[in-house]
């Protein structure tokens, strides 16, 4: 099933995506998207709804994050081999942890505003995995039972931020509209297997990136397992797994965002997002 939200910005609506592309509305049935209506039981619940019993929207326009706010957002670095390789940084003998502020959450059709100040603005095109089930010292093979979904999510990056200010990464991360997720949250049952996943990033039409997720270094049963050592995982904590090869900040000359450059990203059978950046 795939879930998503609708609306302006602030007045969102939760509803569904039924088997013709139709947008049916779940409100009434579901406050919205966030935490515990996130979890496996709760998704679960709703995908048995019959959509022909729900209202067809016939005009949802905006699409907001499939997500209303998230407890926590985290993210993987330097998850894919030639991605670190385009770095110049070994392979991670562990899964690079950082955050994004949960204020970077955005819509996958928002605009990206460059921050002030701002000079190395980057796309990063990453499989996203919503946590279902609460989670602490779970095993590699239990970890998938764990998710409820994935998304598609640009992790956009402000690299002077990032890299020339000091201290952690968090701080080129976070700028409000950084976190584009969606436009699904797509359950679990619809994506056997999160390593065998295609995923690109075009840049004015022009690819950018363009690989698949058996290039992660970690694979996402290893990343939710490696989390959960330290920490308890909540429902609706979202984990952004990493990007591939193919960032404005590993081209040779480099190559990062200008006002009017557009973007679109897309993960296989998570659907596609469009930017423009101002």
């Amino acid at each position: 099933m795939k879930f998503l939200r609708y609306g302006d910005l602030g007045a969102e609506k939760p509803g569904l995506l039924d088997k013709e592309g139709r947008v049916r509305g779940l409100s009434g049935v579901v406050a919205d998207f966030a935490g515990p209506t996130v979890s496996t039981e709760a998704l679960a619940e709703l995908a048995a709804i019959d959509p022909a019993d729900l209202p067809l929207v016939d005009d949802p326009g905006r699409i907001g994050a499939c997500l209303a706010h998230v407890p926590n957002f985290f993210c993987i670095g330097l998850n894919y081999a030639k991605h670190a390789a385009e770095a110049g940084q070994d392979t991670p003998a562990e899964p690079i942890l950082f955050s994004k502020a949960v204020s970077a959450l955005s819509g996958p059709d928002d605009r990206v505003t460059i921050p002030k100040g701002g000079q190395k603005t980057d796309w990063e095109v990453e499989l996203g995995v919503v946590i279902g089930h609460e989670a602490y010292r779970v095993t590699a093979d239990a970890a998938l039972a764990h998710v409820s979904g994935y998304c598609v999510i640009n992790d956009i990056s402000e690299r002077s931020y990032q890299l020339d200010r000091g201290g952690q990464w968090i701080k080129g991360k976070s700028a409000p509209g950084f976190g584009p997720v969606g436009p699904w949250l797509v359950t679990a049952d619809e994506v056997p297997d999160p390593q065998a996943l295609g995923l690109s990033l075009t840049l004015n039409g022009e690819v950018m990136q363009d690989s698949t997720t058996a290039d992660m270094i970690f694979p996402v049963a290893e990343i939710v397992s490696h989390l959960s050592e330290f920490m308890v995982l909540q429902p609706g904590d979202i984990i952004a797994t990493g990007t591939p090869s193919g960032v404005g900040m590993g081209r040779r000359p480099q190559r990062f965002l200008r006002p009017g450059d557009v973007m679109e990203l897309t993960v296989e059978g998570l659907g596609t997002q469009r930017q423009e950046v101002v």
